[in-house]
């Protein structure tokens, strides 16, 4: 497990460089590393910056936790040199967070559909569609590999809150 580096460093303003070899063996030890960070968290996802690496892969691992009650489950699924198009121009506005930026919460406009195109550990190719909270997680982990957080994307500094004020405005749902 590694530390998930925070808001203010370096490796997460940095664009990642895209993976060559899925095969090699430093590439293989970023890619368990993520695996048991993410693990031991209660984060839907991760990206090889928020572990100091700045390399092109994320993982996206939906599931119910504390952090996102109402997330459908799926298998962790690590993304190599992954990339997306929008399926329109619509985007919605909802609550994210981020293990890099704990404590806080903010409304982030998201497209709803995505085509992702991606490389698997086995260095297959892989297209598929995704909607909803598992499209928001990719764009969310797409972004740490462009130097970017969620906060960047925040249209209005109202909507960012502290997650104790958040997990209160939740409670009155």
């Amino acid at each position: 497990m590694r530390e998930i580096v925070q808001l203010g460093a370096e490796a997460l303003r940095k664009k990642a460089e895209a993976v060559g070899d899925v095969h090699d063996d430093d590439i293989r030890r970023i890619i368990a590393d993520m695996q048991s960070t993410l693990a031991g968290t209660q984060g839907v996802g991760i990206a090889a910056p928020q572990i100091g690496e700045s390399r092109r892969i994320i993982i996206v691992a939906s599931r119910p936790t504390p952090r996102y009650p109402h997330a459908p489950q799926m298998e962790p699924t690590v993304m190599i040199n992954p990339a997306f198009e929008p399926l329109s121009d619509h985007k919605e506005k909802d609550w994210e967070g981020c293990l890099s930026i704990p404590g806080i919460r903010a409304l982030v406009p998201r497209y709803r559909e995505i085509l992702i195109r991606y490389t698997d550990q086995q260095g297959n190719f892989v297209e598929l569609k995704l909607d909803g909270f598992v499209a928001r997680i990719f764009q969310h982990e797409y972004d740490h590999l462009e130097g970017r957080v969620y906060l960047d994307s925040v249209e209005n500094n109202r909507d960012i809150f502290s997650e104790r004020e958040y997990f209160k405005l939740m409670e009155g749902c």
